[in-house]
């Protein structure tokens, strides 16, 4: 029976894996949880939950009465493992995950 491995790749481009290991299920490095759908970049306005911090993202949206982009932003709560070191300020790469909770559908994958 082969062995299993100490950090799992999720599959998605452009991410560092963790130096640190950490024993959270819902880590996608270290955990069993997997990254589908959407791969969103962010900026962290709010880490005071635990485990968990609330990313702004910034996106334009195409309005066809006046036929011109208009800016609009979202607020999307993520899972954050404890491997990673990410602070209010930081511009990270959120991934989808299936729901973790009642508002958490996302997990972060690393700082950019």
């Amino acid at each position: 029976m082969p062995m299993k491995k100490e950090v799992r790749n999720p599959g998605v481009e452009g991410i560092a894996l963790p130096t640190r290991k950490c024993e959270d299920p819902n880590c996608p490095f270290h955990g069993n949880i997997k990254v589908r759908g959407m791969v969103i970049e962010g900026k962290v306005i709010s880490d005071k939950m635990d485990g968990t911090i609330v990313v702004e993202h910034d996106y334009m949206s195409f309005d066809k009465k006046y036929r011109r982009y208009e800016r609009r932003r979202s607020k999307i709560h993520a899972h954050l493992p404890p491997c990673l070191d990410v602070k209010v300020g930081d511009k990270v790469l959120v991934g989808e995950t299936r729901p973790i909770s009642k508002t958490v559908s996302f997990v972060v994958l690393g700082k950019i």
